[in-house]
Formats: structure tokens, C-alpha cells, sequence
């Protein structure tokens, strides 16, 4: 069994669990702000992410203190805009939030959230100087690579967007990590496999996993509550994982096996809401089926990898 997680990444590179804390840069984005429609993606619920826009030395420590249980001397942290889209702004503006967010010694890499059409050159000049001062990661909301998926989800972008994004990221030399939805209406484990085989040879370097799920408030909760969206349960879900997981190649980093929303907030599947049962059952899977990552991959797609 195998498939490289990112907390044995981390742990490799720097000794040691290294934790993440979640910030808010009080950025919009272009899926709301009326650029290229105001409801966001289908199934956003507006709230962002977990900690409120606000300032950024107070947030670092409100989110360290949230895992100070689990921390000790020498704990190694990654400063992550979360929510909405973290490059949607002025660049000055941003200068100031990315670099207030990697002064702290003991951050040891910025990871921003974004999507693909909000690269502009001056925005990734900037990230290509914070890269310099300590590792850059950039986010980059793929979803799927499949073009009924992406409009009815209202991404607003097209596939092309996204392949300049990495390409324009990696030449400046960042980690970039890739997002993608498993369980989209109409997608079959195979459709899925070919967005995951996609990212997987696009150059990024990690990849995160999630599970559509349906939270309250969403234009997705009003297509589940009249029966036009189906869910996913667990074991379809741990399949559709295996399958891509199988097509992506062993180098590429695991960031996440799944997301989860506000348990306030999810309608459904509700199993998703019980995250230790959730990875118990993925991990028993794993052992079960004997996973390899990137064991669906020819010899040519293997080496075709790089950083």
C-alpha cells in the first residue's frame, strides 16, 4: 500500500507534524462580485473559510491557539488564505497580507487559495519575490476537467485558463496544489479518474480531494432538496478516491483525501460530517485493496512527472 501523504511530506522536510493555520485576506471574487456573476459556484455558501478577515498577527495566534492541545517548543506552521479567491486584489494590498503572514519565524511556507483567471503578470511577480523569502504554495480550484461539469458547477473559466495558471506558476518556481471534486452530477468514477490522470500531468505538485457535499444556502441545496442531485455515499466515494488516486503519479503529494463543510450547515451525505469515521473507513480501504499511487499509470506517464 502506498500513497504520499502530505503530512509524511512535511514530516520528511521538516522533522515534524507542521500545522496549518487558516486566514482570512478579506478578498471577493469575480464569481460574486458581479465580474463574472454574483451567486459564486453552485455550491459555495459564502461564508469563505473559518476565520474572519481582520488583522493578520491576531489571526495567526487565534489559529494557534485553536491547536495549541496538539503543539509543542519548535512547532512548524503554514500560513493558508482560505477563503474566497486570495490574489483578487490590489498587489500592494497583498504585499502587506503575505508579508505580515510569513514574518513569524516559526511559519515556515504561505499557501493561498485562488483561482487560475486571477493571475494577472504583477500579481505573479509578486508571489515569485514572497517565493524567494520562503516557500509559496498556490491553490488553484480545478474541480474537474470535464466542460458540463464546469458550467453547471459556474466555474467561469475554461480548461486552457487553468493549464497557463501552472505553467506560469512553475516557471516562477511554486508548489502549486490542485483542487478537484469527486462526485459531481453526471460524473462516473471514470470521468473522475481523467480530471485526477489530468491534474496529475499538468506539472502541479499536490492535489486535494473532496467530497461534493450540500450545504445549506447553496444554489446546490436547492437542486438536492428537488431531487436533481444525488449524493455520494462512502463506499462510492472511498471508490471513486482509489480510481484516482490510481492516476496520478507516486511523486505527486497528497494534500487531502477529503473535505468536509460546517456541520451547522451540511444537508447532505450527512456520513461526511463524522471526518474520523470518514478517514478510518479510507485508510481500511487503502489497506484492504492494497492502493498504490499511480499504479494505473504506463512507464511513459510515470516519467513524465516534474516538479
Amino acid at each position: 500500500m502506498y500513497w504520499n501523504s502530505l503530512n509524511d511530506a512535511l514530516r520528511a522536510e521538516y522533522g515534524g507534524k507542521v500545522y496549518k493555520l487558516a486566514l482570512s485576506s478579506g478578498c471577493s471574487c469575480p464569481n460574486r462580485d458581479g465580474t463574472l456573476g454574483t451567486r459564486g459556484c453552485i455550491f459555495c455558501d459564502g461564508a469563505g473559510a473559518f476565520a474572519e478577515a481582520g488583522d493578520i498577527p491576531d489571526q495567526l495566534a487565534a489559529a494557534k491557539a485553536r491547536v495549541a492541545a496538539k503543539t509543542g517548543p519548535g512547532t512548524k506552521y503554514i500560513a493558508y488564505f482560505q477563503s474566497f479567491t486570495n490574489t483578487y486584489a490590489p498587489a500592494d494590498r497583498l504585499r502587506e497580507l503575505y508579508t505580515a503572514a510569513m514574518e513569524p519565524a516559526d511559519v515556515a511556507a504561505l499557501s493561498i487559495a485562488t483561482r487560475p483567471d486571477c493571475l494577472s503578470p504583477e500579481i505573479l511577480e509578486l508571489l515569485e519575490g514572497m517565493n524567494r523569502k520562503k516557500p509559496v504554495w498556490v491553490e488553484l480550484g480545478l474541480q474537474t476537467i470535464h466542460p458540463a461539469s464546469a458550467s453547471y458547477i459556474r466555474r467561469g473559466y475554461g480548461l486552457p485558463v487553468f493549464d497557463r495558471a501552472v505553467e506560469e506558476l512553475k516557471d516562477r518556481g511554486m508548489t502549486v496544489v490542485v483542487h478537484q471534486i469527486l462526485g459531481l452530477p453526471g460524473e462516473t468514477k471514470a470521468m473522475m479518474a481523467q480530471t485526477a490522470r489530468y491534474i496529475g500531468a499538468s506539472g502541479a505538485d499536490g492535489i486535494k480531494f473532496h467530497l461534493l457535499h450540500v450545504l445549506r444556502g447553496t444554489d446546490l441545496a436547492a437542486e438536492w432538496q428537488a431531487g436533481r442531485v444525488r449524493v455520494m455515499d462512502l463506499d462510492d466515494y472511498i471508490a471513486a478516491l482509489e480510481a484516482c488516486l490510481r492516476n496520478i503519479p507516486r511523486e505527486m503529494v497528497v494534500h487531502r483525501l477529503t473535505g468536509d463543510g460546517a456541520k451547522r450547515d451540511l444537508l447532505a451525505p450527512l456520513w461526511s460530517g463524522d471526518k474520523k469515521r470518514v478517514l478510518n473507513a479510507i485508510h481500511n480501504a487503502f489497506r484492504r485493496d492494497d492502493l498504490e499511487q499511480g499504479s494505473a499509470l504506463t512507464a511513459g506517464e510515470k516519467g513524465k512527472f516534474t516538479k
